[in-house]
C-alpha cells in the first residue's frame, strides 16, 4: 500500500466515529496519508483534525435539506432531490472509483451507502457498521411485530444484499457495534467482529465549579440539525418547565456550531428565561435562568459536561447513545423530524434497552423527570442497562490496530 487510506462516512454521528478511529490510527502510523470523503453534509467534525494535519477532507460536499435522513420521509427525499443529491452522489462515486483504480484501500463507516461505494471502488475495503444493532429487535421495550418478524426471519437487522457486500473477498474488515450483531452476521458467513465501540471514547468529564454542585444536574440535547434542533429544544424545555422541582436545577446544554448561543436567545426568552452572568470556570458561552433553573449553553462542551449529569432530556442520535453508555438515563420527546421522529425515538429506546424512555407529551416528560430525580435506584438500574448496551471505551484503538493489520501492506488492485 502506498501509505494512503480513503475513508467514507455518511452522517454527523458516523463522522465522529470515524474521527475517533482515524485519530488513533494517526498515533500509530503518523506517516499515513488519510483522505476523508463525507458523503452527507460538510464533515465539520473533521475540521480540527484536518487543521492539525491528521487527515484531509476531499471531494464534493453539500449540506442536504433532510440532513441525511431522506429515507425517513417522502418530503425529505423530494427536498434532497431538488437540492441535487443525485448529481452529488454521482460525483462522489466517480471520485471513489478514481481512488480505487489506484489501489488505495477504502474504509467505509456507516450503513449501506458507504459500503456500496467502497465495494464499487474495486480496491480492498473495510466496513464499520454503525447504525444497526440486533438489540433493536431481539430485546427492548415495546414491540414492532412486523419488523421484528422480518428481522428474526433473516436472523439479522442487516439485509442480505449488505451481507453479500460484507462477505466479498476484497472486504478485509467488518466491525459491528456489539457482539450480538456480530454473532448473527457470522451465521451468514460474514467474518464480523465487535472489537469495541468508538462512540464511548474521549468522554472524560471535567469537574464543575463548587457553586454549581449544590444543584441537581440534567443534560439537555436537542440535536445539531437546524431548524429541527430548536423545535426539539422547545418541546423538551416546555416539559422541564412543568416538572415539580423541589431543589435548584442545573441544565447543561452542550451543542455544536448549530444552534449557536445567539440562536438560543429568542427561544429562551419566549419560555421565560433571562440572561445571567456565566459562572466562572464552567466553560459555558451563555447562562440563562428561570425560577429554580439555571441553564448553561456550551458549544463543544458535550464530552466535558456529559459525565456530570444525573439524567438527560434528549432528542439527538449519537450524543444520546454516548450519554446512556456513560450510565446516564434519558427521556426523549420526538417531534416532526426529519430525524428525531417517533419511529426513530422508539428504535433508539429499544436499542438501548429502555435506558431512554420515549415520552408522548411535555406533560409526561415532566412527570417522568420528577420521578427519576426522586428515584436514585431506578436511575442506577437504567444506567447499568445503558452501559451494557453501549460497551466500554477503547474501541477506537482496537479498530485502528485492525485497520493497520488488515490494510497496511495491501497493495494493488485486487478483484473480488
Amino acid at each position: 500500500m502506498p501509505g494512503r487510506l480513503l475513508v467514507l462516512s455518511n452522517g454527523h454521528g458516523e463522522d465522529l466515529i470515524a474521527l475517533r478511529v482515524l485519530e488513533a490510527l494517526h498515533r500509530r502510523r503518523p506517516e499515513l496519508q488519510i483522505a476523508v470523503l463525507p458523503l452527507v453534509g460538510e464533515g465539520s467534525a473533521y475540521a480540527a483534525a484536518e487543521a492539525e494535519g491528521v487527515l484531509q477532507r476531499i471531494g464534493p460536499r453539500q449540506a442536504l435539506p433532510s440532513g441525511g435522513f431522506s429515507n425517513q420521509s417522502l418530503r425529505g427525499l423530494v427536498s434532497d432531490l431538488l437540492a441535487g443529491v443525485l448529481g452529488l452522489s454521482w460525483r462522489q462515486w466517480r471520485l471513489v472509483r478514481q481512488w480505487g483504480r489506484r489501489g488505495v484501500p477504502v474504509l467505509a463507516v456507516g450503513d449501506l451507502l458507504p459500503l456500496l461505494y467502497a465495494w464499487s471502488s474495486g480496491a480492498p475495503y473495510g466496513f464499520i457498521g454503525t447504525p444497526k444493532s440486533d438489540y433493536t429487535w431481539a430485546s427492548g421495550p415495546g414491540r414492532s411485530l412486523l419488523s421484528d418478524r422480518y428481522h428474526r426471519c433473516k436472523g439479522s437487522e442487516w439485509d442480505p444484499w449488505e451481507w453479500a457486500l460484507m462477505g466479498r473477498p476484497r472486504c478485509r474488515l467488518v466491525a459491528m457495534r456489539d457482539r450480538l450483531t456480530a454473532r448473527h452476521l457470522q451465521r451468514h458467513g460474514v467474518a464480523a467482529l465487535a472489537p469495541g465501540n468508538p462512540m464511548m471514547d474521549g468522554l472524560a468529564a471535567e469537574p464543575l465549579p463548587a457553586e454549581l454542585l449544590q444543584r441537581r444536574c440534567v443534560l439537555l440535547l436537542g440535536g445539531s440539525r437546524m431548524p429541527e434542533a430548536l423545535g426539539n429544544l422547545r418541546r423538551l424545555l416546555e416539559g422541564l418547565g412543568q416538572a415539580a422541582l423541589v431543589q435548584p436545577l442545573l441544565v447543561l446544554a452542550p451543542c455544536g456550531s448549530q444552534p449557536s448561543p445567539q440562536q438560543w436567545e429568542p427561544l429562551l426568552r419566549q419560555l421565560g428565561y433571562g440572561p445571567v452572568e456565566v459562572p466562572a470556570g464552567c466553560g459555558a458561552a451563555a447562562a440563562w435562568a428561570s425560577g429554580a433553573v439555571l441553564l448553561l449553553v456550551g458549544p463543544g462542551r458535550f464530552a466535558a459536561w456529559a459525565g456530570n449529569a444525573e439524567l438527560a432530556l434528549a432528542a439527538a442520535g449519537t450524543a444520546t447513545e454516548q450519554l446512556v453508555g456513560l450510565g446516564i438515563p434519558a427521556l426523549s420527546l420526538p417531534g416532526p423530524g426529519p430525524q428525531f421522529k417517533l419511529g426513530f425515538a422508539r428504535r433508539q429506546s429499544r436499542l438501548l434497552g429502555g435506558a431512554v424512555a420515549v415520552c408522548a407529551s411535555p406533560q409526561q416528560l415532566a412527570q417522568r423527570l420528577t420521578l427519576l430525580l426522586n428515584e436514585p435506584r431506578l436511575r442506577h438500574i437504567l444506567g447499568a442497562i445503558g452501559r451494557r448496551r453501549m460497551g466500554a471505551a477503547g474501541g477506537s484503538e482496537a479498530l485502528a490496530a485492525l485497520v493497520e493489520q488488515r490494510f497496511l501492506g495491501v497493495s494493488g488492485h485486487q478483484a473480488g
